[in-house]
């Protein structure tokens, strides 16, 4: 009975640990926010390493669709359209 209890002990802390390491991971994630697979016009939605780009496609990585990067200081412009067609009320630009 007492080997049962120790092992459920073992099994809670090891479970903590992970939980505590996997919550670490995103300031990681955060801090690292500065290569092309966060900074191009569209990236992919995995943040995969080396992928990114400046027109839509697929992440040669994991084959991913890029997604447009609402981060990226033209996002607007990546959309191809001008101010004239449509209305802006509501929002600045």
């Amino acid at each position: 009975m007492n080997f049962i209890k120790s092992l459920l002990i073992v099994g809670i802390l090891a479970l903590s640990g992970v939980a505590i390491t996997s919550c670490g991971n995103s300031s990681k994630t955060e801090s690292h926010a500065q290569g092309k697979e966060y900074t191009s016009a569209y990236v992919c939605p995995m943040y995969c390493e080396g992928s990114g780009s400046d027109k839509e496609g697929t992440c040669p990585v994991c084959g991913m669709d890029y997604v447009k990067n609402e981060n990226y200081p033209n996002a607007h412009e990546a959309d191809n359209h001008g101010h004239d067609h449509h209305d802006h009320s509501g929002h600045d630009h």
